[in-house]
């Protein structure tokens, strides 16, 4: 999403304890990730596809230079705030365009797409998802799907999310148990906020966390930033990456992306 999140993810993949990394294609630091994946082929990056711009003053447009008739767009030329706005707005035939211009932007910028997820989990909306499902057989990567139910925010599971969970099932697509989501909130400490998010870990686990070097955030978002950058802090400490490496079995998306293109199951 910015610089600093960029360099939390180099940091941690050389470390590692960050095994794989999705970039927001239209924000304004894509480049950086596209220069890191050209100095270092071995990096794990997908593409976060994005059809939201959530924050105050820091925001991004559709690559496909959207028009307000095409529904993507709120009244400042900017992707919608909300999930809910989009889904409201949004025509299927302009949101597919700009999910395949991001796919083909990360391409030509030479990332070596190894999965897809999406932003605000919007791209699962049922109009949406065959275009998320679809791309993921052309591109012939992995897609995120999760089994729990309430993994998609507003949306709780659905004859389609179910439809493409079974579809997944049978081709031997990976379906992962869980997503295990930055915490929020801060309660005691951070050490606890993860100790309580790993005591909820399944057998496959899909850990989407927010990493980010202090710098920009603060402006970007003052009242969250420090989620972000604690979290940071917490796992390049030696101690917790310790604990990672001895308790569980740290996997990018690439062996997923690998196990599929040759004919075998990815779970």
């Amino acid at each position: 999403m910015c610089h600093g999140a960029n360099v939390a993810f180099g940091e941690l993949s050389r470390l590692g304890v960050c095994t794989s990394g999705s970039v927001m294609v239209p924000c304004p630091w894509f480049l950086e990730v596209a220069e890191m994946q050209a100095k270092d082929a071995g990096l794990d990056i997908g593409v976060h596809l994005t059809l939201t711009a959530e924050k105050k003053n820091y925001r991004w447009r559709p690559l496909t230079g959207a028009s307000q008739a095409s529904g993507l767009v709120d009244g400042d030329g900017y992707f919608w705030r909300t999930a809910q706005d989009l889904r409201a707005h949004a025509h299927v035939d302009a949101v597919e365009a700009e999910m395949r211009a991001q796919m083909e932007a990360a391409q030509r910028a030479g990332i070596d797409i190894t999965h897809i997820d999406g932003h605000m989990f919007t791209v699962l909306y049922p109009a949406y998802i065959d275009i998320y499902m679809r791309l993921g057989r052309e591109y012939r990567v992995p897609v995120l799907l999760v089994r729990q139910k309430n993994a998609y925010g507003n949306m709780v599971g659905g004859p389609e999310i179910d439809a493409a969970i079974a579809a997944a099932d049978a081709s031997g697509h990976p379906v992962f148990d869980i997503v295990l989501e930055t915490p929020w909130t801060r309660g005691a400490s951070v050490a606890a906020d993860y100790d309580a998010l790993l005591a909820r870990a399944e057998p496959l686990n899909y850990m989407a966390l927010h990493f980010n070097a202090p710098g920009e955030l603060e402006a970007i978002e003052p009242d969250s930033a420090h989620i972000r950058t604690e979290e940071f802090d917490l796992f390049r400490s030696e101690a917790f990456r310790a604990r990672m490496a001895a308790d569980y079995e740290l996997v990018g998306m690439r062996p997923f992306r690998e196990a599929l293109r040759a004919g075998r199951p990815a779970n």
